[in-house]
């Protein structure tokens, strides 16, 4: 039987696919988590924000087009959220919500609705499909920070970590067949805190493991001189930072239930490059909040330029039924939100093309991933997309940067 699975959600997600195509592959069958004809398929959901929402439920007639006779089994955060929306959907056979994802390998040919209780400690995946360029493990799951505006609280239950053996463990398993580690969690930076343990002592935990390491999205409050020594002791740290931002207002952020201001967040940041001057700062800005007035949007874009973020992913605010800032705020208009998301785009733009010639004659670490119209393209450690004449898939090669080139930078 051929399987295709599909990831439309965060990189949790895409670890829990990756444990979903080896637990099919491991019963004999055909698995791609490329889009096309199969028999199966399996689509791991998102409902991060409505959009997001949407383009899951559409997911399933696009999947049908590819074979209108094929089941279709749906999962994660969009079916936790509305399970009967997929239940009534053609083709649709099994639906389950967060937990109970490993089941669909045995379960995909019920008609079957199940959406379990979400647990209060870390549920042991089974183990992922190694990839040869990169390989996200998940150390975390859930989040206690309910901010206003999310719903994943709510659908991925509390923050629960996974012992430092496994992962320990997992890392070593994965580190031969694979050219780099991404640890992701719902949120990395609680990791370890309930069952006494913290982020920074996995990475002192990790120090011996030769393998490029990544990590995932960063809350400000993990930032401190212990947590940036431990990653300097790695021996492959990739110097990337995705470091939370949403708005450059701190009264903003209050109503956001963001626990820090626009001016500690700048600290964290200098504090960043004071032990890696050249590190790639990326985040997210949501334009548009219900409490952002025009000087609160200002502040956001002055914060942008101060900084000097490498990228900066924009979303509009959308209200999510269910959260607190759609209970007590009155969202703004739609044109307003489109008009400030259009502003950011553009300074997001200007800041990715200044960083970017900021690297010019400088030696950057490249994992080649892919041969694309002559090039070996892959990413830097700092998350920049690098273009080499010469190379060869899956390897790690030293290179220096010329010149803007496409999306990233020419190298030679």
């Amino acid at each position: 039987m051929k399987v295709v699975v599909c990831n439309l959600g965060c990189k949790v997600n895409k670890y829990e696919c990756e444990c979903l195509m080896r637990a099919f592959a491991e019963k004999g069958h055909e698995v791609s988590d490329k889009l096309g004809y199969a028999d199966l398929f399996v689509i791991n959901t998102c409902a991060v924000t409505s959009e997001a929402e949407r383009k899951s439920r559409q997911c399933v007639a696009r999947c049908l087009k590819y074979n209108g006779d094929a089941k279709v089994v749906v999962m994660g955060c969009a079916s936790q959220n509305d399970p009967k929306f997929f239940e009534k959907a053609a083709g649709v056979t099994f639906v389950t919500g967060v937990e109970g994802k490993q089941f669909a390998a045995e379960k995909f040919g019920e008609k079957l609705t199940s959406i379990l209780p979400l647990p209060l400690v870390f549920t042991p995946p089974t183990r992922p499909l190694p990839q040869r360029t990169r390989a996200f493990v998940k150390v975390q799951d859930g989040c206690d920070n309910f901010c206003s505006y999310c719903l994943i609280p709510y659908l991925r239950g509390r923050s629960r970590s996974r012992s430092l053996e496994e992962i320990v463990r997992e890392i070593g398993e994965l580190a031969p067949h694979t050219g780099e580690i991404v640890l992701t969690g719902i949120d990395l930076s609680s990791f370890g805190k309930k069952e006494g343990g913290s982020l920074t002592g996995l990475l002192c935990a990790l120090s011996g493991v030769k393998v490029r390491l990544r990590l995932g999205s960063l809350e400000a409050s993990v930032i401190d001189e212990g947590f940036l020594s431990a990653l300097k002791g790695l021996k492959n740290f990739c110097p990337q930072f995705h470091l939370s931002l949403q708005s450059g207002s701190s009264k903003v952020l209050k109503s956001m239930n963001r626990h820090y201001t626009g001016e500690e967040y700048e600290e964290k940041v200098r504090l960043i490059r004071e032990f890696f001057p050249r590190a790639g700062i990326t985040t997210d800005l949501i334009c548009g909040f219900p409490t952002e007035d025009e000087e609160q949007f200002r502040l956001s874009l002055e914060l942008l330029e101060r900084v000097g973020f490498s990228r900066v992913h924009v979303f509009g605010y959308s209200p999510r039924k269910g959260t607190a800032a759609a209970k007590l705020f009155k969202p703004l208009p739609p044109e307003v939100v489109k008009e400030r998301v259009a502003r950011a785009e553009e300074t997001a733009r200007r800041l990715a093309e200044k960083y970017i010639n900021s690297l010019k004659g400088e030696r950057l670490s490249v994992l080649l991933e892919e041969e694309k119209e002559g090039y070996f393209v892959g990413w830097s450690g700092e998350y920049v997309r690098c273009y080499v004449r010469s190379g060869r898939q899956n390897e790690e090669i030293n290179v220096a940067a010329k010149q803007p080139f496409k999306d990233g930078v020419l190298c030679e």
